[in-house]
């Protein structure tokens, strides 16, 4: 069984900077104020940015 060391996992997150992992799937309900209907607006953005984008109305 081979094993990786730690310091080879650390250098391959560092290579993987930007890709698809630092990505995340968001779903938010927003309510029509003219039918009372809710509908969902999903997007995917970087993990960095849920807050924010979680702040905005």
């Amino acid at each position: 069984m081979a094993k990786v060391s730690k310091n080879a996992k650390v250098a391959q997150r560092a290579a993987n900077v930007g890709s698809g992992r630092d990505f995340v799937k968001v779903v938010k309900s927003v309510k029509d104020p003219k039918t009372g209907r809710y509908t969902y607006k999903e997007l995917m953005i970087h993990k960095e940015k849920v807050k924010e984008f979680f702040e905005k109305k």
